[in-house]
């Protein structure tokens, strides 16, 4: 990229005037941001509907809630899974590996049932099987895999109907007309157990005048 600066995996936080419903109060991870566009994921929209219900198979690692988050307005019929592995991975700013002390356990019950040559593979420095690298500990999970694969690697996952999607360009005007705060994201965004809240959440957490911005009224007109 020459033009745009890469904000792959850092959060966009609506500002108060953000007018789309679409967005209000929205917290969204970018998953992918380069010339071409950018895509995320919105954090704190979840549905009643549970993962049982549509995806069965990963309902157990599913954290709570265990339902459904809308993911934004594009391709609602569409899945996306986004997971946590603790500790990251080796290779990336010294972080240790996923087969480090921590995560000895990998080798017990949690990977019955997994084949022998996925077992290391899973447990190796590499990317786990069925996880993508989006950002630091943070990836995307190919949801038509055994979930047996990264059942002992994973610390979260959420399940997300449809995303949000721009085109080349146009996050960046959204950006110029003051739409968003870009901030850094932490690992348990991805899994609040109290997501109405983490918009707030993530702007008290900031140390600048963003904290502020988290004791604004749901009505504008209160303010």
């Amino acid at each position: 990229m020459t033009e745009v600066s890469s904000l792959t995996g850092r959060l966009l936080v609506a500002t108060p005037a953000l007018a789309d419903p679409n967005f209000d109060r929205a917290v969204v991870l970018l998953l992918d941001h380069d010339e071409e566009g950018s895509l995320g994921v919105v954090l704190n929209r979840p549905t009643p509907v549970g993962v049982a219900d549509i995806l069965a198979p990963w309902a157990g690692l599913a954290g709570e809630p265990g339902v459904v988050f809308q993911g934004g307005p594009v391709s609602l019929d569409s899945a996306l899974g986004v997971a946590v592995v603790p500790g990251g991975l080796s290779g990336e700013g010294g972080i240790p590996s996923v087969d480090s002390g921590a995560r000895t356990k990998g080798d017990g019950a949690e990977m019955a049932g997994v084949p022998a040559a996925d077992r290391a593979e899973v447990q190796s420095g590499d990317e786990p099987l069925g996880w993508r690298r989006v950002h630091g500990a943070i990836g995307l999970v190919d949801l038509e895999a055994p979930p047996e694969l990264l059942a002992a690697v994973l610390g979260s996952l959420r399940i997300f109907a449809g995303y949000a999607g721009w085109g080349p360009g146009q996050l960046e005007d959204e950006l110029v007309d003051g739409a968003w705060y870009v901030v850094e994201s932490e690992p348990g965004d991805v899994s609040s157990p109290d997501p109405e809240q983490l918009w707030r959440a993530v702007l008290r957490r900031q140390r600048n005048e963003l904290a502020m911005v988290a004791t604004y009224p749901d009505d504008p007109s209160l303010n």
